[in-house]
Formats: C-alpha cells, structure tokens, sequence
C-alpha cells in the first residue's frame, strides 16, 4: 500500500464524496478540492493505473477494495487526530490543518498506540 500524500487525499475525497453524492465525478473533485480539472484528471489516471479507482464510461469515479482501504485508514486518522487536537485545546480550524498533515506522515504503529492509549 505504498501512496503519497497527493493520492491519500484524493482517495479520501472520493470517499467523503461517496457519503454524500450518489456518485462522484471529476467535476466534484474538482470543486471540493479547488483544483483544475486537468489536475484531477491526471490524478485519476495515476489512480486507475495503480488500480485505486474505476471509471465508468459515464464518469463516475468508484473506489475498488485497495483505494476504499487507504482512504479509509486515512480518514480515520484525520477524524481521530482533528479531534484529539481540539480535546487538548488547540482551534478547530488548526487542529484540522494539522491532522490533514499528520495522517500522511504517522506510522500505523505509532497511530494505534495512540489510539490505545486514549481510549
């Protein structure tokens, strides 16, 4: 499960999509990311070839087993860091700022013990 940062992203913002749209386009990336649509475009590629999406004919951008994986361990982190942050005081809006870049660099050790540890 070797990712960047770039395709956790976009594979989270597939999945927070797919909660809330009955599917999700490129459009809709684009849009929820600020990005150009050639961006998101090649970006889809590069997840398609590594086999962390499928695209349908129609367009709408699905999450095969491996993408939905990583996605998921991403925003679960992103959710449980955010909201760690703001139990210990820091704003909302930074603790956001910092999860979304902690949930790329910490280990999955590291993370559990974490998790254990608080809970």
């Amino acid at each position: 499960m070797n990712t960047n940062e770039s395709a956790e992203n976009y594979l989270e913002t597939i999945l927070i999509l797919s909660k809330q749209l009955p599917v999700v386009r490129a459009v809709d990336i684009c849009n929820e990311l600020g990005f150009k649509k050639s961006s998101v475009s090649i970006a889809m590629k590069h997840l398609r070839e590594k086999k962390h999406i499928t695209v349908t004919n129609a367009g709408f951008i699905y999450l095969t087993d491996s993408g939905r994986e990583i996605a998921e361990m991403i925003y679960e982190r992103h959710e449980f860091l955010s909201k760690w942050l703001v139990t210990l005081g820091v704003p909302e809006k930074i603790a956001l700022e910092d999860a979304c870049k902690m949930e790329h660099v910490i280990s999955k050790e590291s993370f559990e013990a974490i998790k254990t540890h608080l809970q």
